[in-house]
């Protein structure tokens, strides 16, 4: 037979109350993500800025560097000073690079010990140099600077800003105020080395203009020497009256030996007046020949002689121009064709503008919900995973 399991049923004593419901609390234990990501580093940053981080002054300055005020030009001079303005504006780049250079930083250190200024004990372990990897190279002071000395630069006022950073008033104040020192000299020396360029160029080109003056002055009085003579042009022209008068002889004469011939013949005056008609050929044919010959008549002179005065006339107006340019290359150096002009003195901070205590924490705190929002939505996208 088949065995049936009986079921038993239990009585259930309704006398026994339901277990109460969990009350819902306002608020709830903070689970350790959020601990990690915003109470932390906000207990942290609110302990570091507000008991610990050292006052930090800033000392603003503004300056400019441009070339000196001119009447505006036309034409091609425009397109120059357009170079030249250009030009400025490198200059202020070069102006820049220096203050936030090494040679900078040094001079600084020698006058101002800012090492000593960066490194004192009352200066809080992460601002202080060295920091915490304790480098007390060059170098890392070179870093350690360029985060200290900050330029802004507005391209369309050209107006440079210079903040530095110091832990006391007055260290920011003659940090920045030797600084412009320094962009003063530099701007100044770069004038003195253009001056001394623009002069020197000037000089040399009028020494070879000199030179090549005298060359052909030498030239040409070797000439005049060697062939004696003074002026083709003049002495030929001379000549030529002297052959006119000549022929004006020679045809008196040739007319008086003709007359002389028709009406008596045996005239004793023929030979005589025939003679004079010779020596007057002889004479006619002598200064032609000294007029336009081969060798060493004038025509034949006059080329070289001409190659002469032209050059001659050439290395004057090469002169006279290598003149002129020194002229105005030293007129040009007596001016400053440069010139860094502040606008605005470097104060002395009264009060520390750095570190921003209350903003920092709250930059902590906000950045912290932000990756305990980014860490809650990962973790319940892996536990729903799992599940």
């Amino acid at each position: 037979m088949e065995r049936i399991d009986a079921i038993v049923l239990q009585p259930v004593d309704m006398s026994t109350p339901p277990p109460p419901k969990p009350q819902r609390r306002w608020w709830h234990t903070p689970g350790p993500t959020f601990i990690v990501t915003v109470l932390l580093p906000t207990l942290v940053a609110s302990v570091y800025y507000g008991l610990i981080a050292t006052d930090l002054y800033i000392s603003e300055s503004r300056f400019v560097v441009r070339n000196p005020q001119r009447s505006a030009p036309s034409g091609l001079g425009a397109l120059l000073q357009g170079t030249v303005f250009s030009r400025s504006q490198d200059d202020t780049y070069s102006v820049h690079d220096f203050i936030r250079s090494r040679d900078a930083l040094r001079e600084l250190d020698q006058k101002l010990q800012v090492r000593r200024a960066y490194s004192h004990e009352g200066i809080d372990r992460f601002q202080r140099f060295p920091s915490l990897d304790f480098d007390a190279s060059f170098e890392a002071l070179h870093r350690y600077y360029q985060r200290r000395a900050v330029i802004e630069y507005d391209s369309v006022s050209s107006i440079s800003v210079l903040r530095v950073a110091a832990f006391s008033a007055r260290d920011a104040h003659d940090i920045n105020d030797l600084l412009l020192q320094m962009g003063e000299r530099l701007v100044n020396n770069l004038n003195i080395r253009s001056r001394e360029d623009l002069i020197k160029v000037a000089q040399q080109e009028v020494a070879q203009a000199q030179a090549q003056d005298a060359k052909a002055a030498l030239a040409l009085s070797a000439f005049r020497t060697q062939h004696k003579l003074l002026d083709p042009e003049r002495q030929g022209a001379l000549q030529l009256q002297g052959i006119g008068k000549l022929q004006d002889e020679l045809l008196q004469a040739q007319t008086q030996l003709a007359q002389v011939q028709r009406i008596a013949p045996d005239n004793p005056q023929v030979p005589i007046v025939a003679n004079r008609v010779r020596l007057l050929q002889d004479a006619m044919a002598e200064q032609t020949a000294k007029l336009v010959g081969r060798d060493a008549s004038l025509s034949a002179r006059a080329p070289d002689y001409d190659r002469l005065v032209l050059e001659k006339g050439f290395a004057d107006r090469q002169l006279a121009s290598a003149l002129a340019a020194l002229e105005t290359a030293r007129n040009e150096a007596q001016r400053k064709q440069l010139y860094l002009e502040r606008l605005v003195q470097p104060n002395l901070p009264d009060v520390a503008i750095e570190p921003r205590r209350l903003r920092s924490v709250l930059v902590v705190l906000v950045v912290g919900l932000v990756l305990w929002g980014v860490a809650s939505m990962v973790l319940a996208g892996v536990r729903e995973h799992v599940d």
